[in-house]
């Protein structure tokens, strides 16, 4: 295990600003964000990007947070004086650790926050990247890297998922699951599909209809977009900010959620990592992954209050964990929900943890 620091070279930066100084930009197909995003937005946050945003302050910034690299594995390790077992806090797309530390600094136990297979310094695993082998990367962090004998595991997104497969594969060492994401069985064949859980599923249906585009081709083309987005930040930025305002609960305010300076961090890691078509590899191999066994650790549900999954109904995750022990819908926080609200996850997640260690 290494430390690492996080060190853009004077020559990555310049290179960076001079793309973005010369950022082509389209003319809006239809008003506002209605065809993607804005692009008098876009243009605005490129220019606050190439030149007001201030890397090396968040790089300073990031860089407060104890780093580390063993075997291709970048992670945050941040200890607390505690006899309580650590939790693991596991991002998803487009993010990174950064998501977590709002939350991690609520926290008083130790905190491990992982980068996925692919993400910024973290290589991709030989063979395909599915949920399990995202987990049995991230249990080998926690149990022959740092030594933890049982952990917690938090999640949304490929991290919740991945949590999941955790859960399965090491009841033993998992004490609990914590999840922004319900979790969904292998398949419904146990008791008859519910009103709810069918309104669910049309809700979902409905918003695959204006929402699947990115999905379709980074499951099918990714190495076609990424030559684009690799090429070009504001091309980038572009195919992160839809996400974004789309996923998060900013009721279309994007920066109601995610100030600038964040939104700089966010893309900017992603460039100089140049990071991005490999952060696509689990659409592609999304088809390996098997159907995941029943959770039967503790598990904690905490909502998300984006587009479709205010319809998602207990009775879904129950089909697919045995032993829910605390289950809520604040109706606020999106996809990025430990970023989005920090203080209510770290309220949740705490009150869990007690509650089972």
């Amino acid at each position: 295990m290494d430390a690492f620091r996080i060190s853009v070279s004077d020559e990555v930066l310049d290179d960076l600003r001079a793309r973005l100084a010369r950022s082509r930009f389209t003319s809006p197909s239809a008003a506002g964000w209605d065809a993607g995003v804005d692009p008098a937005y876009l243009r605005s946050l490129v220019a606050y990007w190439g030149g007001e945003f201030d890397w090396r302050a968040a790089e300073t910034r990031l860089n407060a947070y104890p780093q580390f690299i063993d075997r291709g594995q970048h992670f945050v390790h941040r200890r607390r004086d505690s006899s309580r077992p650590p939790v693991l806090l596991a991002h998803g797309w487009p993010s990174s650790f950064v998501e977590m530390l709002p939350l991690a600094d609520l926290l008083d136990v130790d905190v491990v926050i992982p980068t996925l297979p692919g993400f910024l310094w973290s290589s991709l695993p030989e063979g395909p990247l599915t949920r399990a082998a995202i987990a049995e990367g991230f249990h080998q962090l926690m149990t022959e890297t740092l030594g933890y004998e049982r952990y917690f595991a938090f999640g949304g997104d490929i991290g919740g998922a991945a949590s999941g497969w955790l859960a399965t594969m090491y009841p033993g060492e998992v004490a609990g699951l914590h999840v922004i994401h319900g979790p969904f069985p292998a398949d419904f064949d146990a008791h008859p599909i519910t009103p709810a859980e069918q309104a669910f599923f049309d809700a979902e249906a409905a918003r695959d209809e204006w929402d699947s585009g990115y999905s379709d081709i980074m499951s099918t083309r990714p190495d076609t977009i990424a030559a684009a987005l690799a090429d070009s930040p504001s091309g980038l930025a572009a195919w992160i900010l839809d996400k974004y305002r789309a996923w998060s609960d900013c009721d279309g305010d994007l920066e109601s959620r995610w100030d600038r300076d964040t939104l700089c961090t966010a893309l900017t890691l992603y460039w100089v990592t140049e990071s991005i078509g490999t952060s696509f590899r689990q659409y592609l191999d999304y088809p390996s992954n098997a159907p995941r066994p029943t959770i039967t650790v503790p598990v904690a549900v905490t909502q998300s209050h984006e587009i479709d999954m205010d319809a998602f109904p207990r009775s879904i995750a129950e089909r697919a964990a045995s032993d829910i022990r605390q289950y809520s819908a604040p109706h606020r926080g999106g996809h990025f929900l430990a970023l989005e609200e920090p203080q209510l996850i770290a309220d949740q997640l705490t009150a869990f943890m007690r509650a089972v260690s």
